[in-house]
């Protein structure tokens, strides 16, 4: 059963709570004055076109960072993940203000969040900058130059060739204490939404395992 992560959240303050999982370099909920995406209604909005973009051509090629610019406004990116599959792995809930959580019986938890609304934290057309204001706005004191590119699946099209989509990731090994976690994020700026997936696992081994069959089981979903 495919599990789709849709537009249902008011801003990414909730993020934090799922950013929490991170051991040495926690995502904290930041400061009540920090500028905040406005709320959006928990409602799927009609599909929006724009006149002259090729939504299929976008989705049937990789999308770098540096190529952010290529989506259209309107809907978000979104999530699709088969986990529940992979054996060990349980749905703790899904659907709830837009995120999916997993839990396995080694003690790893898996939670994929969709977020719009995110205009206050986007740098025009540029999703690597975005992307770091949204680490930033989740916790103040994360050094952004310490993210790292990761790629995870891009389309649902099990028939073509499969392709990618960049991300940036901050990863805290086991050895500073506490769990070994990734997150993985990215806030595309064209449509103002966000894509976040957290991953933690009570050692570095557990944590690599979950991130293979995670990668294989979660496809990032172009809109359209």
């Amino acid at each position: 059963m495919v599990r789709n992560v849709r537009r249902r959240v008011a801003g990414i303050g909730a993020l934090a709570a799922v950013g929490a999982v991170m051991a040495g370099c926690t995502v904290n909920v930041p400061d009540p004055a920090a500028p905040k995406p406005s709320p959006t209604e928990s409602t799927l909005a009609t599909p929006s076109i724009t006149p002259g973009h090729d939504a299929a051509a976008v989705a049937g090629k990789d999308l770098p960072l540096a190529a952010g610019n290529t989506l259209a406004p309107g809907d978000p990116v979104t999530v699709s993940t088969r986990l529940e599959e992979v054996p060990g792995w349980t749905v703790v809930h899904s659907g709830l203000q837009g995120e999916v959580r997993y839990r396995k019986n080694d003690g790893c938890t898996l939670a994929a969040r969709v977020s719009v609304n995110q205009g206050p934290l986007t740098v025009a057309e540029d999703d690597a900058a975005s992307t770091k204001e949204l680490f930033r706005y989740l916790d103040p004191g994360i050094a952004v130059d310490h993210l790292k590119p990761v790629s995870l699946r891009w389309g649902q099209d099990s028939d073509k060739p499969q392709h990618s989509v960049e991300f940036l990731a901050l990863e805290s090994s086991a050895a500073t204490g506490g769990n070994a976690a990734v997150v993985m994020a990215r806030l595309f700026s064209v449509p103002a939404s966000s894509v976040y997936i957290s991953v933690a696992c009570p050692d570095d081994g557990s944590l690599d395992k979950a991130r293979a069959e995670a990668a294989a089981q979660l496809v990032v979903v172009p809109p359209g």
